[in-house]
């Protein structure tokens, strides 16, 4: 990963007190990191930083769409993405992120990279399971879904006329029970 200079911030010239800064993340960064799950994202970032005398105090806001393959029809679509992440930066003896919501910095540090911060911010943002909303709402038709709705445990009785008459004996167990 190249380091991203507009991502580091010089936080030994700022004075104490609010700070705001506003980062536009597009697919570029996520190849900084060789990321490629993501056919395009438009996502804003909202960084607060409260810094105080021992400690600094960051807050991470995301906002926007990555645009991904839908898990089921492989149809791209825009995802909305939203998410937070609240950091407390300390100065100590040596490096430490062992935390996940400390971050410790070697005391005379003087600026800190926020790239990775970022990165983890939008990845983590992503559900485990994407489906296009078309899916959802039945607006998709799509060769994919056709074949997934025969291949169903359901389309499949639509398929065959009859099902084995042993079947509904059975069935009959399920619901006769007291």
């Amino acid at each position: 990963m190249k380091e991203l200079k507009e991502y580091i911030i010089q936080f030994v010239g700022l004075k104490q007190g609010h700070h705001n800064f506003e980062y536009q993340i597009g697919k570029t960064f996520f190849e900084q990191f060789d990321f490629d799950e993501f056919n395009d994202a438009d996502v804003r970032v909202k960084l607060g930083l409260e810094k105080k005398s021992t400690l600094m105090e960051f807050e991470f806001s995301a906002e926007g769409t990555v645009n991904v393959h839908c898990d089921l029809t492989n149809e791209p679509f825009d995802l909305p993405i939203k998410n937070g992440l609240f950091l407390v930066v300390k100065f100590g003896e040596s490096f430490s992120d062992d935390h996940e919501e400390i971050l410790i910095l070697p005391h005379g540090s003087h600026e800190i990279n926020i790239a990775q911060y970022i990165y983890e911010l939008i990845v983590l943002a992503m559900p485990s399971k994407r489906v296009h909303p078309g899916v959802k709402d039945g607006t998709l038709k799509s060769e994919m879904l056709k074949r997934l709705e025969e291949l169903s445990p359901d389309g499949l009785h639509k398929n065959n006329e009859e099902i084995d008459p042993r079947w509904n004996t059975l069935k009959k167990l399920l619901t006769d029970k007291k």
